[in-house]
């Protein structure tokens, strides 16, 4: 098992419609997560988050994919190395 901190920008193309999905994602993975931010831009109907990972690097890539496949969501990670449990 190998760890790493690092953090996740989610973009939410259509708040309304997903917000529900990708925080059921995120809270699936809630043990992982530091912190979050979020930020409605209603005006786009728009959403970001931004959140700070520590964990298995298995699961938050598991977790970026179930993201990810949720289609109309832009996610991007960025991992430090390797870390002490």
């Amino acid at each position: 098992m190998e760890n790493s901190v690092g953090g996740v920008v989610i973009v939410v193309e259509d708040r309304e419609k997903l917000a529900p999905k990708v925080n059921g994602i995120l809270t699936e993975y809630g043990d992982l997560i530091v912190g979050r931010v979020g930020l409605p831009y209603r005006e786009k109907n728009k959403y970001v988050i931004t959140i700070v990972v520590d964990g298995d690097v298995a699961l938050v890539n598991e977790m970026v994919g179930k993201l990810d496949s949720l289609g109309e969501v832009q996610v991007k990670l960025a991992l430090s190395g390797a870390c002490n449990p």
